[in-house]
């Protein structure tokens, strides 16, 4: 059975199912066949990068690919709202390289405001992008939200990795901007999800 859940770009037909069988997620257009959507990005791993991966235990990816014209759209989701941001993160990292090649080796966290949810999730991306690409190079295994106020749209989070190394870790696509375009974040008892498109 598949259950409609979003619908997006009402105007061309466009609209994202579940496929309650197997908990994917499919996003179609009317009257056309159902399009894959990518789970996980696979790169071309060394022997040295599938060492490391074997190093420590898998992660846990709650997060897939959506295509949208010549940019990407992250869908997270989690147990918890501050889940759903942490793995909407790991997507974002996850598009630009194989988080799973990255080591523990330091910590930093991270601290970011809004003025609402949207804006909120916007800058928390926005500032941790800022991290791998404009300041330290830093690039996450893991990123955990310390606290999030929904009243005062502030949120606190750690991330555990290392500078990002081309001759460690592969190279995926470079993320330019995050963007507000069709953003939808949705908190219920359910399923806390979001939708954001980065700009690639």
């Amino acid at each position: 059975m598949r259950v409609h859940i979003f619908s997006q770009e009402q105007d061309s037909g466009c609209a994202l199912y579940i496929n309650t069988n197997n908990k994917d997620l499919s996003y179609r257009k009317a009257n056309s066949d159902w399009l894959e959507i990518m789970n996980d990005r696979e790169l071309d791993l060394t022997e040295a990068q599938k060492a490391i991966k074997a190093k420590y235990p898998a992660i846990n990816k709650k997060y897939e690919y959506l295509d949208h014209t010549a940019d990407v759209q992250l869908h997270s989701w989690g147990d918890s709202l501050e889940e759903a941001f942490e793995q909407c993160a790991m997507a974002m990292f996850g598009y630009m390289t194989d988080t799973e090649t990255v080591e523990p080796l330091d910590t930093i966290e991270v601290e970011s405001e809004g003025e609402d949810l949207e804006s909120l999730l916007f800058h928390f991306l926005d500032d941790w992008l800022f991290k791998f690409s404009a300041d330290l190079f830093f690039v996450p295994r893991e990123v955990k939200v310390l606290h999030l106020d929904r009243m005062r749209f502030r949120i606190r989070s750690i991330g555990w990795g290392e500078e990002f190394n081309l001759s460690k870790h592969p190279q995926g696509t470079e993320v330019k901007a995050i963007t507000y375009s069709a953003m939808q974040i949705r908190d219920d008892d359910k399923k806390p999800e979001i939708l954001v498109i980065i700009d690639i």
